[in-house]
């Protein structure tokens, strides 16, 4: 019983060691057939170069190696793309090439010729040596080494290339490109330079597209027209309508005037400009700084208009005028140097020695006349302006005359009730060193003043009538009054007439809405 248990054991262990080497067998089999199919289909995807032609073929064994050498009209065809030269070695167990002379290889959609030829057929990847030129329907590309792969149709260089359009005059060059034949697109870094007959381009990094002739560039980039400079670090320009789009620190230099904005629209051919966002305009010819958020420019008629939050600067002398609006416009009078700016809406300005509102206002830079529109009111000094429409003459860079017609006023304050008052037809202010001295009163006069002693007490108030009057200012205060046609004038004491005699109908003083620093113009 003994015996045959130990056989049984034994036969036991014999058919589990069977067992397992049958399966080792079957593991390796199948493991030697996956690598084989592999194999197979690397064999099948890395298809052999083929000669297609040659004058003649020899084997070189100088080289060391296995490989023939073509001469004569040598052509191959490697999976679709051909390749000709003069002459080549072709190494069969490397599957790759040397050509010399007279090289092209054609493509689906390029051609590409040069001196020398390095063929990897296992890459699928030619270098071109030697004046090197790619051709596609749309694109000359020129460079002096070229990496081209035949599989994706993608070339490549790092020695510098130029690239010429065959619809229009567009010719690029750079340091480095890369050309996506498929998609007719482009690459470009480093020193590159976009030329056609209405501009130059300057940048670091540009993307091309040959389809649609649309340039987008990324890194500082320069654009130097004829008439114009532009600046920007983000956008694209349309080569072929001549509509670009300027984003990141993007400037337009035209005419003396830089624009600057967060985003910035150009057409060239309309000469039509956009901003918006952070918009300045600076205007060297007449000292004038615009902002605001939105600003439509015509550059052909050399004219701009901002809005939103608009603010003009204007240095005069050595001060400088703040005025705000909800729509600034600076337009170029016709066949002239000199400029006319359009304030509409709500219109408020700031100047030391002067301040304003109104409606709407417009100044000329040509006789330097400011005129304002629409409940005109003005301050100089301790002194309130107003009428129905009010003109302010400069002269170099100060007030020199103010005229108020219909409906004119001028007051002071002399404490929270009493004001000095002037009213007339029209009123012609004459200022000198920035102050008002001489008032001169035409139709319809009335005043009223409160006289002063030496002591600087108030003896009195003077109300007159009269149809012409001339009124003198000291210090601010009347000094002396010259009735010129029908005057009659009482002088009562302060406090006989009642707050209703003391003003004259229509005055109304307005203190609170004077700004006193350019900061109060966007209150």
């Amino acid at each position: 019983m003994m015996i045959m248990c130990i056989s049984i054991d034994i036969c036991f262990v014999t058919f589990a060691a069977n067992m397992f080497h049958l399966k080792t067998i079957i593991f390796f089999f199948f493991t030697f057939l996956q690598v084989s199919t592999f194999l197979n289909v690397f064999a099948q995807s890395t298809k052999k170069i083929q000669v297609e032609n040659a004058n003649s073929l020899e084997y070189d064994d100088a080289l060391g190696i296995k490989a023939q050498r073509l001469i004569g009209n040598v052509v191959f065809n490697h999976e679709g793309t051909r390749m000709y030269c003069d002459s080549a070695y072709l190494d069969g167990d490397n599957n790759s090439l040397e050509a010399f002379s007279n090289i092209r290889i054609v493509g689906d959609s390029v051609t590409l010729t040069g001196n020398h030829l390095d063929y990897d057929g296992k890459l699928r990847q030619a270098t071109v040596v030697g004046n090197v030129v790619l051709t596609d329907p749309s694109t000359v590309l020129t460079t002096d080494l070229l990496i081209y792969d035949t599989t994706n149709e993608i070339a490549r260089y790092t020695t510098g290339g130029k690239i010429v359009s065959k619809t229009n005059s567009n010719v690029l060059t750079s340091l480095k490109g890369t050309y996506e034949s498929k998609s007719r697109f482009f690459y470009f870094k480093k020193n590159v330079v976009l030329k056609n007959d209405d501009y130059t381009m300057y940048s670091d990094t540009l993307h091309y597209s040959s389809l649609s002739e649309v340039a987008f560039f990324y890194g500082p980039t320069r654009i130097l027209g004829k008439e114009n400079l532009i600046y920007c670090e983000n956008g694209y320009y349309d080569t072929k309508n001549d509509i670009s789009q300027f984003n990141k620190n993007a400037v337009l230099h035209s005419k003396g005037q830089r624009i600057s904005g967060n985003w910035l629209y150009y057409d060239r051919v309309k000469g039509l400009g956009e901003a918006r966002d952070n918009v300045m305009i600076i205007d060297s010819t007449q000292n004038v700084v615009i902002t605001g958020n939105y600003a439509d420019y015509f550059e052909k008629e050399d004219r701009m208009m901002v809005t939103r939050n608009a603010m003009l600067k204007m240095e005069i002398q050595n001060d400088t005028l703040y005025l705000v609006g909800d729509t600034l416009k600076n337009i170029s009078i016709p066949d002239t140097e000199f400029k006319k700016l359009f304030a509409n809406y709500n219109v408020r300005f700031y100047k030391t020695d002067l301040q304003g509102q109104c409606d709407s206002l417009t100044y000329s830079t040509k006789d330097s006349l400011m005129e304002m529109f629409r409940e005109p009111l003005l301050w100089n000094e301790e002194n309130q302006l107003n009428a129905d429409s009010c003109k302010i003459q400069m002269a170099n860079g100060d007030i020199d005359k103010i005229y108020l017609n219909q409906n004119a006023f001028i007051g002071s304050e002399v404490d929270s009730i009493r004001f000095n008052q002037i009213k007339g037809r029209k009123i012609t202010g004459y200022f000198f060193d920035k102050q008002l001295r001489k008032i001169f009163v035409e139709g319809n006069g009335q005043s009223i003043y409160y006289a002063e002693s030496d002591s600087s007490e108030y003896i009195g108030v003077n109300k007159a009538d009269c149809t012409d009057m001339i009124i003198y200012i000291d210090s601010s205060k009347v000094s002396s009054i010259i009735f010129i046609k029908n005057p009659d004038a009482t002088l009562y004491p302060v406090n006989e007439l009642s707050p209703k005699e003391l003003m004259l109908r229509g005055f109304k003083w307005r203190g609170n809405l004077r700004a006193t620093r350019k900061e109060d113009l966007m209150n």
